[in-house]
């Protein structure tokens, strides 16, 4: 009878190692307590918050997110979500860092429309640089450009963050080699966000060699969040277990299962 593996899997962000390679978001539940169920199922060690839509602090009174989603369990990762300028989301990392008592890992996106959600990338380079200069930690979301991956890279990011596809689209890896080149090309960790619709998607990632997906939408927006955060965690071990064991190569014509040599009759 096989055995599941033993070996140790972990990976590393800003210093902090872990075992999960799913990251999720907050937002688009029902309640909190929904959230908080979710993200349980998910296994997810970095839970992602955006700072302009969610209370961690700044409103005293409201619900406060951190109160389901203690930092002494999860790693908590503030985000730009919102920002369309990089003004705008060096402030927003700047208001985190301050309630969070000094926290420096932050997620920048800087979006350029309100329609497609895509990333202003001259925007994101500006925020990058001043960032990292400031002393945060910042895990980037970019379009699926490798030259572009390499920059932020480059300007001292913790880690790269390319889309799959379009915020909250579902639909999956679109390109999946560029993916590919920005794994090869990279000496931080790749982490897909954005677009993941469904288990088989964050399988893909992960099978490409990405360390992590992170996810919101897909989970959220499920019509059982719990059961589907449940799926997509079995869905990246999958995919990674894939991609250490090495699959095997396409080929064009069939081969037989069974050898044709030392046959009996």
């Amino acid at each position: 009878m096989s055995q599941a593996p033993t070996h140790s899997d972990h990976f590393t962000i800003a210093g902090q190692e872990y075992s999960s390679r799913l990251l999720v978001g907050t937002g688009k539940y029902k309640d909190l307590a929904e959230t908080a169920r979710a993200i349980e199922a998910s296994g997810a060690e970095i839970v992602t918050v955006a700072v302009r839509r969610t209370n961690i602090g700044q409103t005293p009174g409201e619900p406060n997110i951190l109160d389901v989603l203690p930092p002494e369990r999860y790693t908590i990762l503030p985000n730009t979500a919102g920002c369309y300028d990089a003004e705008t989301a060096v402030r927003t990392c700047r208001l985190a860092r301050e309630l969070l008592d000094g926290h420096n890992l932050v997620k920048l996106e800087v979006l350029g429309d309100e329609k497609t959600l895509f990333p202003d990338v001259i925007a994101t380079l500006a925020a990058a640089e001043i960032l990292v200069k400031d002393g945060f930690d910042v895990m980037v979301y970019t379009n699926d450009d490798p030259i572009i991956a390499k920059r932020l890279e480059e300007l001292g990011c913790v880690a790269i963050m390319p889309l799959a596809a379009p915020i909250g689209s579902g639909l999956g890896v679109r390109n999946p080699l560029n993916i590919l080149t920005i794994v090869e090309n990279a000496r931080v960790p790749v982490l897909v966000d954005a677009g993941v619709g469904t288990a088989s998607d964050a399988a893909i990632a992960m099978e490409l060699g990405c360390d992590g997906v992170l996810m919101n939408t897909a989970i959220a927006a499920a019509r059982d969040p719990v059961l589907m955060a449940s799926a997509m965690r079995k869905g990246i071990e999958a995919g990674r277990e894939a991609y250490l064991a090495g699959r095997m190569a396409p080929k064009r014509f069939a081969s037989a299962s069974s050898p044709l040599t030392g046959l009996f009759f």
